[in-house]
């Protein structure tokens, strides 16, 4: 029985970057042997089993071939006889296909150490090709590294741009296309996982809303970048460089959704884009089973947004029908993401990145007026019901009218 270090630990640790996750392989050992030194088995596809000491996952060496469609799509094959080869040429990336024992003495059959250092990102073998999922998971990895100057190898891209035209894109599961989704959004660069997408012919397939985007203009005055893709890949820049969570750069990505709608005589105006997204947002949402406070947000913020960048020139009414629709009453942190996200949206144009957001302090102040409407009050006078409803209603109206009067003072 021999162990190895895999995959993400190797690469993390030869690029000098911290290693938050440990993956290792058993070769020449069978099931039973894991079980008689306490390992506890977990995996229900193949053998993947707990230390029973430390609880780190330990798989056994193991083959695999394509049997379907789709992610879930193979037979695996383990067994004592398996090499360390085998089971690393199934990986996905020469980067990931490398292993090391105890000693650091570095296993590296695929040359994953020779494309480390010329910062690409190359498959292993051509039987990249039978797994979806890897379209995704690379385009991850493009995000994540794209700030030490990691690419995409031009033959991986071909790969990949075969996998998108197979339709086998189609046949991943909702859970397991958001799961690569939600953790690309969350890296630093997350604008590189749809250029990626784009230009392997994935975003078509998978997200067509956002790809729509790209060659739709916009009035250069406000949008000094023009183009409608490039400004939603700027604002999701902006949303990872402030350190955004996940729900505010979901939204960001498909805040301007409307504007592909837009017919071609009227560019490069976008007349009520923000309702016309709305069906379209609500569609992705549900493509990729995004969860509840992703759902919601994404749709708050296509409908709402522009009154996030008018908010000092709206009425007390407006104002008022804006804090309501986000309930900030009891859930002030969804209106505090929206601010976010319509500030992203403002910093996501050329040359606008460091331009202040005013509007910001002023939606918070707002906020902050409308809540200090005592409700108290209102109930020792006797109103109750739908009458109390509306007396709140009047009270958080004046104390708007109030607050906008000081603001412009």
């Amino acid at each position: 029985m021999r162990i190895y270090k895999v995959g993400g630990a190797v690469r993390d640790r030869l690029l000098g970057i911290p290693v938050t996750d440990i993956d290792r392989v058993v070769v020449g050992a069978t099931t039973e042997e894991m079980l008689a030194q306490g390992f506890r088995p977990v995996g229900a596809d193949f053998p993947v089993f707990l230390h029973p000491k430390t609880g780190e996952e330990y798989a056994l060496a193991r083959t695999e071939r394509k049997s379907g469609r789709g992610y879930g799509g193979f037979t695996f094959h383990a067994s004592p006889e398996v090499t360390l080869e085998e089971d690393l040429i199934r990986r996905d990336l020469t980067i990931n296909a490398m292993a090391e024992d105890d000693q650091q003495n570095l296993t590296d059959p695929y040359h994953g150490q020779r494309d480390l250092e010329a910062r690409l990102l190359r498959h292993v073998s051509p039987a990249f090709a039978e797994d979806p999922l890897r379209v995704l998971r690379v385009a991850r990895f493009a995000a994540r590294y794209a700030e030490l100057g990691f690419t995409v190898a031009p033959e991986t891209l071909e790969l990949m741009r075969q996998l998108s035209e197979s339709g086998e894109l189609e046949a991943l599961t909702a859970e397991r296309s958001w799961k690569e989704i939600s953790r690309a959004l969350m890296e630093n660069q997350p604008q590189v996982f749809i250029e990626v997408l784009r230009a392997c012919g994935a975003l078509k397939v998978l997200m067509p809303e956002i790809d729509a985007l790209f060659g739709v203009p916009q009035p250069e005055a406000h949008h000094p970048e023009i183009d409608t893709g490039a400004h939603t890949l700027s604002v999701l820049e902006q949303a990872a460089q402030h350190k955004q969570p996940l729900t505010v750069r979901w939204a960001c990505l498909l805040h301007d959704l409307g504007k592909g709608l837009t017919p071609e005589e009227e560019w490069p105006r976008h007349i009520a884009h923000e309702l016309k997204g709305l069906k379209l947002i609500k569609a992705v949402n549900e493509r990729f089973k995004a969860p509840r406070d992703c759902q919601e947000l994404a749709l708050l913020v296509g409908e709402y947004h522009t009154h996030g960048h008018r908010a000092l020139e709206l009425k007390p009414s407006i104002l008022l029908e804006l804090l309501q629709s986000f309930d900030v009453y009891r859930r002030p942190q969804r209106f505090e993401e929206f601010i976010a996200a319509c500030e992203m949206d403002a910093r996501g144009r050329k040359g606008l990145e460091q331009r202040s957001y005013p509007q910001a302090d002023y939606l918070r102040g707002a906020a902050h007026a409308a809540r200090s409407v005592a409700v108290q009050p209102l109930l020792e006078k006797g109103f109750k019901g739908p009458e109390l409803g509306e007396a709140i209603k009047r009270e958080r109206l004046k104390a708007l009218k109030a607050y906008k009067e000081a603001a412009s003072a």
